[in-house]
C-alpha cells in the first residue's frame, strides 16, 4: 500500500510501504528509526507494524539506509519481519548502522550494496539520578544487548561470542560489504550506490556520534526543571526578561551543534572525494573511501596521507641490484606457497584433510627438490642465488626477509603434524567428555543440587520454604607437553624429506597418543579406583555406589550388577534417582570378545539349552551403543560408562577448546638450520562419578 499523504504539520516519516505488484510489496527504511527525541509527533514502529499487515503474504523487499535509532522498536520492526508470510529479502542501499543492522538481519536473504556500510555496537541511552539508579539503567543495557544478540546469529555467519563482544565492548564495529560478506552478515552484494548521495535525506541529529545510534526507547528530556529550586518570579509586563529568567531551550542548543556537526563532516567528505575521486582505478582505494567517509575522525590531511600510501604501494620498487623487483599481491603469494607446500606433502605421502592423496598434477613445481623450492623461494623475492654454494643458498632461505621459504616449510609441516594426529587411532575420545579451559589454573566442574518433591502445605494451608541442598565441584586443570625437531641445512641439501616431514607426522601421531595413554594412567591412579575426586575419595568407591556387587566376566549377570549399580545413582543431595544407563563397556582385549558375543547374542550365551527350542533369551541384546576393547588395560577388570554427554565421567581438557597440537618454528641456535616445537596443551582429571561403574572381573 502506499502511504497517504500528510500535510505540512505531520512529519514525514523514516519509512514507507508500498505494493510493488500482486504478489511482492516493498519497505523503504530511510531515516531515523523509532521516535524522534525532537518531534513528539513522530512515526512510531507501532504504526509501521500495523501497515505491514496489509502486504502479509506478499514477497517483501526491504530496502534500508539508516543510521540506526531506537533498539525497542528495531527490535519490534524485526520480529514482525521474521512472522511475515512471504519471503523477506533486505537490500542494504548504503548504510545500515545499529539498530538499523539488527532489522536487516531479520532477512532471508541479505544484499549489501559494495560501497554500503554496515555497523554494530552496544546500545546506548541518557541515564541521571543516584549510583544505583545509573547502575540500575546499565543492567538494562545489559539486557537490551542480550536481546539483541540472537537477531545476528546466522547460519555461516560469526559466532555466538564474537557478537556478544560487539554488543557489549563499547566500541563501534564497521564491515564494509566484503567485510560482511566474509564474516556471514550478509549473503551478497550489488554494485556501488554513491553513499555520500543516499544519505543526503538521512536525519542525523539522533546520531551525533556513532556511539549514539542504538540509542534504546529514552527520550532526552524536554524540561530541565529541578523541583527543588524555588519558582521563578514572573516578570512584569512589557519588563525584558533577565539572564537568569531566559529559559534555556536544550533541545535547541543539542540540535544546533548537531548541524553544525553534520556540516563540518559534510565539507570534509566534499573535499575527500576531490582528492580520492581521480585515482579510483588504484587497487584498494574504493574500501580506502568507505573507510574514511564512515570514520569522521579522519581530518583532511590524514586522509591525504592514507590515499598517497595507497597510491605508493602500486609503484613497483627497483632492486638494489639494478634489476626491476616485481611484488605480488598477497593471494598471489598464498597460492604459490600453497602449491609448493603441497609438492612437499605429495611426495612425503601425506594425505589431505579428507583422507585423499594430494595430486601433482598441474602443480608448477611438480618435481622440484627442497634445493630447487629454496632457490625459487629466494628468486619471488628478488634474491640473486647465481655464483652461491648450495649452504650459502640454503642460509639465505631461511634468513632473508623476502624469503617465503620457512614459511613454506612450516606450512608443510603443520599439515604433516595435523594428518598425523588427525589418523591416529584413540579410544578416549568415545567414552571421555571434552572440555574447554581458557588458562592453566584449576577450572570448576560443579554438579548442582536439587530441591526433591513439593511439599504439602501445613494445616494453616500455609506454603512451606524450601531448603536448597548443596551441590558438589571437582577441579580440571590441563599442562603442556611436546618436543623439539631440528632441520639442518644438510637435510634441505640432502632432499631429506623424513628427516622432517615424517618426523612431524610422527609427531602428530604421538600427540593422539598421548593424550590416549593419559587418560589410561588416570583411570589406573591408586590402584585402577581412578583419580581421587574433591571429596577426598576414589573414582570408584564402596560410598559413591559404583562397584559391582556380582563381580566376574562379562555375562548377563555381572552386566545386570552394574546396570543396578548405575540405576540407584541420586543426585547429590540424595533427592531423586539420576535414571542412568550403561551405553558404553570399557576392558581389555582379553575380555572383548567375551563382551562382544554378550551384546550380540539372541540367547545367554553362558545359559545352557535343554532343547533348541529352550533358550534363555538375552536381555542385554545389543545394549551397549559402543565396545570399547584396548591393550592399555590389563588384568580382570572392566568397566560400564553411560554417555559422556548425560553424565561425564573423565574429562579431557583443552586450552581454549585447541584439540590439535600447535607448530612454532625459529632459527636454531645449537643446530645449523631450523627448530620445530611441537606442543598440546591438555589435562585429564575426573569429573564425577555416577556415570560409570567397575567389575573386578573374575
Amino acid at each position: 500500500m502506499t502511504m497517504p499523504k500528510k500535510d505540512k504539520s505531520t512529519p514525514k516519516p523514516w519509512y514507507e510501504v508500498k505494493a510493488a505488484g500482486d504478489d511482492s510489496a516493498e519497505l523503504l527504511i530511510y531515516g531515523n528509526i523509532g521516535p524522534s527525541y525532537w518531534d513528539d509527533e513522530s512515526v512510531t514502529a507501532k504504526q509501521l507494524i500495523a501497515e505491514l499487515k496489509d502486504v502479509d503474504g506478499k514477497d517483501l523487499t526491504v530496502r534500508i539506509n539508516s543510521v540506526g535509532g531506537s533498539v525497542a522498536d528495531g527490535i519490534a520492526i524485526f520480529n514482525a519481519l521474521r512472522r511475515h508470510s512471504g519471503a523477506v529479502t533486505v537490500e542494504i542501499d548504503a548504510v545500515a548502522y545499529s539498530a538499523a543492522s539488527l532489522i536487516a538481519m531479520a532477512g532471508e536473504t541479505v544484499i549489501m550494496a559494495d560501497n554500503g556500510l554496515l555497523m554494530i555496537h552496544a546500545p546506548m541511552s541518557w541515564a541521571s539520578g543516584n549510583a544505583q539508579q545509573m547502575r540500575k539503567q546499565a543492567d538494562i543495557l545489559d539486557k537490551y544487548a542480550d536481546a539483541m544478540t540472537n537477531a545476528y546469529i546466522r547460519d555461516g555467519g560469526p559466532d555466538k561470542a564474537d557478537i556478544e563482544g560487539w554488543l557489549k565492548d563499547g566500541d563501534d564495529h564497521y564491515f564494509t560489504a566484503s567485510e560482511a560478506l566474509d564474516l556471514g552478515l550478509i549473503d551478497d552484494t550489488t554494485d556501488s550506490v554513491d553513499i555520500a548521495a543516499c544519505a543526503d535525506g538521512i536525519d542525523f541529529r539522533n546520531f551525533k556520534s556513532p556511539t549514539l545510534a542504538a540509542m534504546p526507547a529514552a527520550t532526552l528530556p524536554t524540561s530541565r526543571k529541578d523541583k527543588t529550586m524555588p519558582e521563578k518570579k514572573t516578570p512584569k509586563a512589557g519588563a525584558e526578561p533577565t539572564a537568569e529568567e531566559k529559559p534555556v531551550n536544550v533541545t535547541e542548543i543539542e540540535a544546533a551543534a548537531n548541524a553544525r556537526q553534520v556540516e563540518a563532516i559534510k565539507a570534509r567528505n566534499t573535499e575527500v572525494l576531490a582528492i580520492i575521486t581521480p585515482h579510483m582505478q588504484v587497487n584498494g582505494m574504493s574500501e580506502l573511501k568507505d573507510q574514511i567517509l564512515a570514520d569522521p575522525e579522519i581530518t583532511v590531511d590524514a586522509a591525504r596521507e592514507k590515499i598517497l600510501d595507497v597510491i605508493g604501494k602500486q609503484h613497483e620498487p627497483l632492486a638494489a641490484a639494478g634489476g626491476v623487483r616485481v611484488d605480488v599481491v598477497t593471494d598471489e603469494r598464498d597460492k604459490r606457497i600453497e602449491a609448493a607446500g603441497n609438492i612437499i606433502l605429495a611426495r612425503a605421502k601425506i594425505k589431505s584433510e579428507e583422507g585423499k592423496a594430494i595430486q601433482m598434477a598441474g602443480n608448477p613445481y611438480r618435481g622440484m627438490s627442497l634445493m630447487d623450492l629454496a632457490r625459487e623461494c629466494l628468486a619471488s623475492g628478488g634474491y640473486d642465488t647465481r655464483g652461491k654454494t648450495k649452504m650459502e643458498v640454503v642460509a639465505a632461505a631461511f634468513t632473508q626477509s623476502t624469503s617465503d621459504f620457512p614459511v613454506l616449510l612450516e606450512n608443510a609441516m603443520h599439515k604433516a603434524l595435523l594428518s598425523g594426529y588427525r589418523t591416529a587411532a584413540d579410544t578416549w575420545s568415545r567414552f571421555c567428555a571434552v572440555g574447554s579451559v581458557s588458562d592453566f589454573r584449576a577450572h570448576n566442574r560443579y554438579m548442582i543440587g536439587s530441591l526433591g518433591n513439593l511439599d504439602d502445605l501445613t494445616e494453616l494451608g500455609e506454603f512451606q520454604n524450601k531448603q536448597i541442598g548443596d551441590g558438589s565441584k571437582e577441579t580440571v586443570s590441563i599442562g603442556t607437553k611436546g618436543n623439539l625437531i631440528n632441520i639442518s641445512r644438510q637435510a634441505i641439501i640432502n632432499d631429506d624429506l623424513g628427516a622432517f616431514v615424517g618426523l612431524a607426522s610422527a609427531l602428530g601421531r604421538a600427540a593422539r597418543r598421548t593424550i590416549e595413554s593419559t587418560v589410561y594412567s588416570t583411570l589406573a591412579l591408586n590402584s585402577g579406583m581412578g583419580p581421587t575426586l574433591s571429596d577426598g575419595k576414589s573414582l570408584f568407591h564402596a560410598d559413591h555406589g559404583n562397584i559391582a556387587a556380582t563381580a566376574g566376566g562379562p555375562s548377563v549377570a555381572t552386566v545386570e550388577s552394574c546396570v543396578l549399580a548405575m540405576a540407584g545413582q541420586k543426585d547429590i543431595n540424595g533427592n531423586d534417582y539420576l535414571d542412568l544407563t550403561p551405553a558404553i563397556w570399557l576392558g581389555p582385549k582379553s575380555l572383548e570378545l567375551t563382551a562382544r558375543v554378550l551384546n550380540a547374542s539372541t540367547n545367554d550365551p553362558d545359559a545352557p539349552a535343554k532343547s533348541k527350542n529352550d533358550n534363555v533369551p538375552n536381555p542385554y541384546q545389543n545394549y551397549f551403543s559402543d565396545l570399547v576393547g584396548t591393550p592399555r588395560l590389563t588384568g580382570n577388570p572392566w568397566f560400564v560408562f553411560a554417555s559422556p554427554d548425560e553424565a561425564p565421567v573423565l574429562e579431557v581438557s583443552f586450552l581454549d577448546g585447541e584439540q590439535e597440537p600447535f607448530l612454532d618454528m625459529q632459527d636454531g641456535w645449537s643446530v645449523d638450520g631450523t627448530q620445530y616445537k611441537a606442543r598440546l596443551d591438555f589435562g585429564v582429571s575426573g569429573v564425577g562419578y555416577a556415570g560409570a561403574v567397575r567389575n573386578a572381573g573374575a
